[in-house]
């Protein structure tokens, strides 16, 4: 357990981060934004002060909130896909 917050609350909180993160339509923001909460994990997966954990667990369930809302938002503007999307 870390700083009272069980692992699989982190865990779970990655999974809703990187799952929120894939509804982005544009691949641009959809792309920084799942390096970005990797790149944020992987920062932070040694971390072991109690306070500092509480504190990027926080951040996270800010940053969690603040994605809903970035997709709903981009979801009202939709724009062509890019030539990159249309590869299959």
């Amino acid at each position: 357990m870390a700083a009272g917050i069980p692992k699989s609350q982190i865990l779970s909180l990655y999974k809703a981060l990187m799952k929120e993160t894939n509804k982005f339509k544009n691949y641009n923001f959809r792309c920084y934004a799942l390096r970005r909460v990797r790149d944020a994990f992987q920062a932070n997966k040694s971390l072991s002060d109690p306070k500092l954990i509480k504190k990027e667990f926080q951040y996270g369930k800010q940053n969690l909130e603040i994605i809903k809302r970035q997709v709903v938002i981009g979801d009202m503007y939709r724009t062509e896909k890019l030539v990159i999307e249309n590869i299959h």
